[in-house]
């Protein structure tokens, strides 16, 4: 949404329905990238990403975050299984970003991203202007060399700070932190920052003086530990799942298209779909799906949101056992609840409706109440308009044919 000539080529281009699908992502945070569809570019999407401001004392900040934006375009990418990304300059002159250093920055981490994760793009084409082309020619073969004589001849020129495997930026006294008055830190906030869901010493036991780990586990057990003190020790887990997620190729789950964000409801509310039958249980690591749906999950939960789960024409290998369930829901618990408004399940069946009740009744809390079984499309129109969530043909096919064409939707819902 920042003015500037790329963005607005890019608005001008693609039509006005791509600033009203913007306004349903609710912003965008620095380094973070968010995907809309291509509308009228010669494009199936749109990554869209924020590059940081720049500040010489905040160098450091800033070399993180763009890198961020690079990073998490192309792990957008692959999660949507695109075959190639075109990548203008991120960070704008009006951000005030050096080009020659923010030009390392996107050669190195697109380079070490198509080393580790890149098997599936074939074509990574960066679009600049005539005032960044001259610098990016003269960097390219620092990181793309296209002989062995140019990569002699470039090997001197290559900066000694290259970040790490991932290409991310390495800040030495960063690597270790133990605080000053380990036993002082209090943190109440369910917004930890990044940096400390990346796993910092920091933030360890150890260093922060909460004494042995099994011991809380166990008065976890026994109902003795303060809530307050459970919540901690689940956002620390949490943390340590996200961190995970965040760094695990995961384009293999993406590819299911088993959980995908669609419009938003009669109350304004962002809508996530779950399709049953897409779900391979019998052949999928069931603990990267659990990445995947936090990775794709986490910055949803934020605001208000409903779930739609189609259980249409699912069989048994689609079901998802109760066990795994459970793990879900004690890693996402207190994280992904709060802000849950609604979980609409369609085309139940019996079975379902007895799993269901006693998962809901006896494995976890606060969450029955927000069940809603729908036996047909109709009823779900009710509380989300048709153009505002993407339904898979098959479904679409089914309810036809079980319960008739549709007519149009009531303008109030009863649930």
């Amino acid at each position: 949404m920042d003015k500037n000539p790329i963005s607005d080529s890019i608005h001008q281009h693609a039509g006005p329905e791509l600033r009203d699908e913007l306004l349903k992502l609710k912003g965008c945070r620095t380094g973070e990238a968010k995907m809309t569809k291509g509308f009228n570019l010669a494009a199936w999407f749109i990554i869209h990403t924020v590059g940081p401001k720049y500040k010489a004392k905040y160098r450091t900040a800033a070399e993180s975050s763009l890198y961020s934006c690079y990073r998490n375009i192309l792990q957008l990418a692959i999660e949507q299984s695109m075959a190639s990304v075109g990548l203008c300059v991120v960070s704008t002159p009006k951000r005030g970003y050096p080009l020659e250093d923010a030009t390392h920055i996107a050669f190195r981490t697109v380079r070490r991203f198509l080393e580790n994760h890149g098997d599936t793009i074939e074509a990574v084409v960066f679009a600049v202007s005539e005032i960044e082309e001259p610098v990016y020619r003269k960097l390219l073969p620092l990181y793309y060399p296209r002989s062995e004589e140019e990569e002699r001849a470039s090997l001197p020129l290559i900066p000694t700070d290259i970040g790490n495997s991932e290409g991310e930026p390495v800040v030495p006294e960063r690597q270790i932190r133990i605080s000053e008055k380990p036993g002082s830190l209090e943190d109440d906030s369910e917004d930890e920052s990044l940096e400390s869901a990346l796993g910092q010493v920091g933030n360890h036991a150890f260093a922060r003086m909460e004494g042995d780990v099994d011991k809380q586990r166990k008065l976890i057990l026994q109902g003795q530990m303060s809530e307050a003190a459970m919540q901690k020790q689940h956002l620390r887990n949490y943390n340590r799942w996200l961190c995970r997620a965040r760094a695990e190729d995961l384009s293999d789950i993406a590819a299911l298209k088993a959980l995908y964000q669609t419009g938003v409801d009669m109350c304004g509310r962002t809508v996530m779909v779950v399709v049953g039958r897409n779900i391979p249980v019998t052949l999928i690591d069931l603990e990267k799906a659990l990445l995947y749906f936090i990775h794709v999950m986490d910055h949803i939960t934020v605001k208000e949101y409903v779930m739609v789960y189609f259980h249409t024409l699912t069989g048994e290998h689609n079901h998802l056992d109760t066990d795994f369930l459970k793990k879900l829901y004690d890693v996402v618990d207190a994280k992904f609840k709060k802000n849950l408004r609604a979980f609409y399940f369609i085309h139940p069946t019996f079975r379902s409706k007895v799993s269901t009740w006693f998962f809901t009744t006896f494995s976890v809390s606060g969450l029955k109440d927000k069940v809603h079984y729908l036996d047909n499309l109709q009823q779900l129109f009710t509380c989300i308009k048709p153009e505002q969530i993407d339904i898979p043909p098959f479904v679409l096919e089914y309810d036809g044919r079980i319960n008739g064409p549709h007519h149009d939707p009531c303008q109030s819902s009863s649930l």
